[in-house]
């Protein structure tokens, strides 16, 4: 008798240990992915001077645009938790657009070499902030996966493994864009 629960004491203790440590390595992976994320959106912060800087030299008399990327950009820098990112993400992703639509209306602008390289440069950094998402909310996923599945939501809530949020796109981006071709052929 003492026997069999020695044994199953000791598949009981391999359990745990074994859903521990793959709860551990999904967490860090989650804390890697967040980190990616982090990593691309410093990228962007710091295009974004040059990008006001370059503006500014054109179109000096939008101030308040520049200023309202700037606040932004500062918002997004301080923001921790994932709803704080995201709320900060979608204003500055807001003010970025104000400066290329700032463009259209200064064509030498929108000729200059430098202004070109940041504009590529943020869309490739875009691509990539876009990629550390997805992988982010893939392992995040899994992760909650893990620790709702029985019997690892058990020793998951003993061991006060939380659920990690994912970080999705604000309402706005996921409606459809509406193009009206008359509205577009009465301009010209």
């Amino acid at each position: 008798m003492t026997i069999y629960l020695l044994l199953a004491l000791a598949v009981l203790a391999v359990l745990v240990i074994y859903v521990y440590n793959s709860l551990i390595s999904l967490k860090n992976k989650c804390d890697e992915a967040w980190s990616d994320i982090d990593t691309q959106l410093k990228r962007r912060y710091d295009l974004i001077p040059n990008l006001v800087e370059t503006v500014k030299g054109y179109a000096a008399h939008e101030a308040g645009t520049l200023e309202k990327v700037t606040e932004a950009r500062n918002m997004a820098m301080s923001a921790k938790s994932i709803q704080e990112k995201e709320t900060a993400e979608k204003s500055l992703a807001e003010a970025l657009k104000t400066i290329f639509a700032l463009a259209e209306n200064y064509p030498d602008l929108k000729a200059n070499q430098n202004f070109l390289d940041l504009q590529k440069t943020l869309a490739e950094v875009e691509d990539h902030i876009q990629l550390s998402r997805r992988y982010y909310n893939a392992t995040a996923r899994d992760y909650n996966i893990k620790i709702e599945v029985f019997p690892n939501n058990i020793i998951a809530k003993i061991l006060t493994f939380g659920k990690r949020e994912f970080f999705e796109a604000a309402e706005e981006e996921k409606q459809n864009v509406k193009v009206d071709f008359k509205k577009e052929e009465e301009k010209k």
